[in-house]
């Protein structure tokens, strides 16, 4: 039996169509019809799509924070854990060919709408660029880790709009392949 409420469905379902549809495109009739549930017991959970939103990047943040814990716990050095970050791009490939990343589209998207929640959606950049400063630090390069970081982050960024663009399979491989080598050249010996 699962343990996930109707809340946690309607979370799961409006995470999944506000990466695939935009926030914008997606209405409570379509998050409701995915979870199967009447819009009055829609409304019971939530009252707003603006409270919605916030759960999915509430989700969203404790999804990433999960995956980085489990990073630390797999990678034994901080290479391997920034390794594990670049991998993403070929471990979600598909989904990021087909829509982009989550992250990136999401914050696009709010910032195109001006609207409220962008700083929290912002935070999930955030989160992945002090996770990334950390490893950096760890690695020997506290002087330039924000910067390492961010010049990483905003790669990795590039890497899947372009993905996006051009759903090339070739050029991600090559891209995280370029990506490793670069870790190898900032890493101290």
């Amino acid at each position: 039996m699962s343990s996930m409420t109707t809340r946690d469905h309607i979370v799961d379902a409006a995470d999944l169509l506000f990466y695939q549809h935009g926030f914008e495109h997606t209405s409570f009739s379509d998050i409701a019809d995915v979870v199967n549930i009447s819009r009055g017991n829609f409304y019971y959970h939530f009252k707003s799509k603006d409270e919605i939103l916030d759960a999915v990047i509430n989700k969203r943040l404790a999804d990433r924070r999960m995956m980085m814990e489990q990073w630390e716990i797999q990678g034994k050095t901080p290479q391997d854990r920034i390794q594990s970050f670049i991998n993403i791009l070929v471990v979600n490939g598909d989904k990021i060919k087909r829509y982009g990343c989550p992250i990136g589209t999401l914050t696009s998207e709010l910032a195109k709408l001006n609207h409220n929640a962008q700083a929290e959606a912002n935070g999930l950049f955030m989160l992945f660029r002090a996770w990334l400063c950390r490893q950096f630090t760890l690695l020997g390069r506290t002087a330039d880790a924000d910067e390492l970081a961010m010049h990483l982050l905003a790669r990795s960024q590039g890497v899947a709009t372009l993905a996006n663009a051009f759903q090339d399979d070739k050029f991600i491989a090559q891209e995280v392949k370029m990506m490793c080598n670069w870790l190898k050249s900032v890493t101290p010996s």
